[in-house]
């Protein structure tokens, strides 16, 4: 029976902009983006790894920073097996991308074409096919596509693509999956792991990106160790992110919002970047200011939201011979007189600006780094 063990990737999104994080703090995230290509060599060691498959967006453009492109070029070449890249949507193989500018070692092979491709390593037994975007967007590649079985061989696949019809980036089917005759298909695209799947006799994964960059991309990230034969295949997620990020909503049900955020908060958070958003009726505005300060420091990177919404006693004075009793009651009257729920959350919003402006608080409703 033939078998292998195989370190399966994607997505690394090399030399990203961190956009919401300050230029200090992106900067040092796309140094340790650039800091997982080593542990992906150490895993590769640590797991006695046969054979690397890449699966696209390595780097987030073809703009990449020399110093990256030269790392991974660097960190590829230090691993003592043979690497397969599938050029993706974001770093699609053209002449200006760096990987044709660059020279790899020889134990890399770059898929340059957008049809499939084979190459046969008679050292391990397998076949690894591929094929790589050589623009942005890609015709279904497997559409079509099965390889004839070689007796004693794995066939296996890396490849970026979407699963889907009429999509735009390499759309696949679980039938294209079933009917190609491979043993693993090892895909790139989707950010959000999938674990192992199955379509016929050929399984197949994303793993999705291995470090999260924004909060659509929150949770755990892995990279795969894949045990592939000819008869099974079993995966194991290995994690090598830096960083997590984190959305956390909080209910106050009364508590001091300070009180009830440490009392959701679990665990070490230090490395970690956080939107927490405050949610429930109070009787009076959180104040985000403080709140922040309170909080920051168990934080890589904070966001705080305030979605509460105040009680409908908030109208209480409105009417009395006052400021405060003036403003309230040209908002009620406007409150009354609302079309829709959207437009009355509006002007409760509005009710909750001007009594912190009037008890000189300052009123955060979003405070992003």
């Amino acid at each position: 029976m033939s078998s292998i063990r195989i370190l399966h990737a994607a997505d690394l999104h090399l030399d990203s902009p961190f956009e919401g994080l300050p230029a200090a703090k992106a900067a040092q995230r796309r140094q340790e983006q650039r800091e997982l290509l080593k542990k992906i060599a150490h895993t590769v060691e640590a797991e006695q790894v046969q054979l690397v498959l890449l699966a696209g967006d390595l780097l987030d453009s073809d703009s990449a920073y020399t110093e990256t492109a030269e790392e991974l070029v660097r960190v590829l070449g230090s691993m003592s097996v043979p690497v397969f890249i599938s050029p993706g949507n974001h770093d699609f193989y053209s002449r200006r991308s760096p990987y044709a500018r660059l020279a790899f070692p020889e134990n890399v092979h770059i898929f340059t074409e957008n049809r499939i491709e084979c190459v046969e390593l008679t050292q391990l037994s397998v076949r690894v096919w591929g094929a790589a975007f050589t623009d942005k967007y890609c015709p279904a590649l497997l559409n079509g596509f099965r390889a004839e079985k070689k007796d004693g061989v794995l066939d296996l696949m890396c490849i970026h693509g979407e699963v889907g019809k009429g999509m735009q980036y390499d759309p696949i089917t679980p039938q294209e999956i079933a009917a190609s005759g491979m043993d693993y298909i090892a895909l790139g695209h989707i950010h959000q792991a999938s674990g192992l799947q199955k379509a016929g006799n050929t399984y197949y994964a994303w793993p999705g990106c291995p470090e999260g960059r924004g909060f659509d991309e929150c949770g755990e990230k892995f990279v795969y160790i894949v045990d592939a034969s000819d008869t099974d295949c079993e995966l194991k997620p290995v994690t090598l992110a830096e960083r997590c990020y984190e959305i956390l909503p909080v209910e106050l049900d009364g508590r001091q919002p300070l009180a009830a955020v440490q009392e959701a908060l679990s665990g070490d958070t230090k490395s970690d970047i956080y939107r927490i958003i405050l949610r429930g009726e109070t009787d009076d505005a959180p104040d985000m200011n403080s709140l922040r300060q309170a909080l920051e420091g168990r934080f890589y990177s904070l966001q705080l939201r305030d979605e509460t919404v105040l009680r409908r006693d908030i109208w209480e004075k409105a009417g009395e011979d006052s400021l405060r009793g003036q403003f309230l009651q040209r908002l009620r009257s406007a409150y009354d007189m609302a079309k829709d729920e959207s437009e009355r959350e509006r002007i409760v919003q509005a009710v909750r600006w001007g009594l912190a402006a009037l008890d000189k608080r300052e009123e955060v409703v979003t405070h992003d780094d």
